[in-house]
């Protein structure tokens, strides 16, 4: 197993990533260069040896749902193969779905209120490839996409304003 400062090298290494240094400690890598709504390639690289990479558009990847592989155990080659793939995967164009006039997909607007059932105002923002949950100044949750905050939002009854 390699220790975190011999995987912060192997994944340093790949100058495409961009470092982000994140809460406990922990370190994130952004493609920036992505051709998906994803952009993290890396992440919580933690002082401890774990972390994860993503591997979700990868054929044949064993992930978990958010699409992760958890890289604690695996050596130098292991891992370098497993970020090229990550980036190569997030390099190549989505298939374009022919869309109908009804079924088109919305893009998200950047900020937007949701309103609870006790008349909560909830403000959903997308800032650093993150969406952000505030009741007023105070960060309740952070999602990675805008499904995963719109899932959540409608699961606690809350509807767009």
């Amino acid at each position: 197993m390699l220790s975190y400062e011999q995987k912060l090298a192997v994944i340093a290494s790949f100058p495409e990533l961009r470092r982000k240094d994140v809460s406990l400690g922990r370190t994130n890598f952004h493609y920036e260069e992505s051709l998906h709504e994803k952009k993290t390639v890396v992440q919580h690289l933690h002082p401890n040896g774990n972390g994860y990479v993503f591997a979700g558009l990868i054929p044949g990847a064993q992930t978990d749902e958010k699409g992760m592989v958890n890289i604690r155990d695996y050596g130098e080659e292991e891992l370098r193969s497993l970020v090229a793939e990550s980036i190569l995967s997030l390099s190549t164009a989505p298939e374009e779905k022919p869309v109908s006039g009804k079924s088109k997909k919305r893009k998200p607007p950047l900020e937007e209120k949701w309103t609870g059932p006790n008349g909560d105002v909830l403000t959903l923002l997308f800032e650093e490839d993150l969406w952000y949950l505030y009741a007023g100044l105070n960060l309740e949750s952070a999602f990675e996409t805008y499904e995963e905050a719109e899932q959540y939002l409608e699961e606690e009854q809350f509807t767009r304003a």
